[in-house]
């Protein structure tokens, strides 16, 4: 990792720790006030691999905006239960609906399961695009979902 990113990547976490940031341009604001300059997709590619997610309270660790400590549930079944507002088969792909903000870190959640009927996922800001390998991949998926949601 380059020197630039490194310090750049820094920078972003010292914001986030000094106070809560509602949206990627306040933060690009922020961070040019510090003399850092950057773009927003170079944003955005730094808090993905930073594991930050937006929460109603800011960017936060994907880690501690999806654990609850008061509940031993996985990460995925947490961010279903957090974020999950619809679902809805489409042939091989599941559709998955959340309140703005709340695709990435489901998107992530799913991601981390590694479910091997799962072909990849596609997020929006409100709308996950699960794509599976077949229609009844599909619907084994839909299944385990719901079962999570009990």
């Amino acid at each position: 990792m380059g020197v630039q990113k490194r310090f750049r990547q820094g920078q972003i976490l010292k914001v986030l720790t000094g106070q809560p940031v509602a949206s990627q341009d306040e933060l690009r604001r922020q961070l040019g006030h510090l003399g850092v300059r950057v773009t927003q997709a170079t944003l955005s590619r730094d808090l993905r691999e930073l594991r930050l997610v937006k929460t109603s309270s800011g960017y936060r660790p994907l880690a501690s905006a999806t654990a609850d400590e008061a509940s031993p549930l996985p990460t995925l079944a947490r961010a279903l239960k957090d974020f999950l507002l619809d679902l809805r088969p489409a042939q091989n792909m599941l559709i998955l609906k959340t309140p703005p903000s709340g695709a990435q870190p489901l998107a992530a959640a799913v991601d981390a399961e590694h479910w091997k009927e799962v072909a990849g996922t596609l997020a929006g800001d409100d709308t996950v695009l699960l794509i599976c390998s077949s229609r009844t991949a599909c619907s084994a998926v839909q299944k385990r979902v719901e079962e999570m949601l009990r």
